[in-house]
């Protein structure tokens, strides 16, 4: 029995993306992209994220505080800003591209080229989206994140290359043709090529 088929490969591909995408989402929204620790002061330990900063205190414990504007923030984390959204976006779109072209799913049914399409793009997009994944400092989740949707871009197009070969002609074996424009097996006699 045959447990690596092309649906059992889409479905892992699915399963990956989807928690690639997951964890690129709370990577973004963790605020422990920047640490930033005195050697003088050991009580108060700052953290900062793309989104807002954090100061822990042992006596009062994590607070958080949104930054005040987006034309105050430096350039670096602007860029990570969009080059977080735009991997979140994408690998969104990786999903809701690739959800037609599964085997079993009944949008394109009788399709095989237009669901085989669909694998490719949601594929190219989960790559596109691996690919614009910030790693932070000490946030292996992203390094992850990213990594699974690679993984999973790299098993659809796996899924399509499987569902080719099982759409190909079965293989006709070598075989002579004679004058008469039939086939015989090779190295056929002669009794053996009048029954042909």
């Amino acid at each position: 029995m045959v447990f690596l088929t092309t649906k059992v490969m889409q479905r892992t591909a699915l399963f990956v993306t989807f928690g690639g995408l997951v964890t690129c989402l709370i990577t973004t929204f963790l605020p422990l992209w920047k640490t930033m620790n005195s050697d003088l002061n050991e009580v108060e330990n700052w953290f900062s994220g793309l989104w807002h900063t954090c100061l822990y205190t042992e006596e009062v414990g994590i607070q958080c505080k949104a930054y005040d504007s987006i034309m105050g923030l430096p350039m670096d984390l602007q860029i990570s800003r969009v080059l977080m959204s735009v991997s979140i976006s994408t690998g969104g779109l990786a999903l809701l591209a690739v959800f037609p072209g599964l085997e079993g799913v009944e949008v394109c049914a009788g399709q095989p080229g237009l669901k085989r399409r669909f694998l490719i793009l949601g594929g190219v997009l989960s790559w596109v989206s691996g690919l614009s994944t910030l790693y932070a400092e000490a946030m292996f989740s992203g390094w992850f994140g990213g990594l699974a949707l690679v993984i999973g871009g790299t098993l659809f197009f796996v899924a399509v290359c499987m569902g080719d070969f099982d759409q190909r002609p079965p293989s006709v074996p070598n075989r002579e043709l004679l004058d008469g424009g039939t086939a015989t097996p090779r190295g056929c006699t002669p009794l053996c090529k009048q029954q042909f």
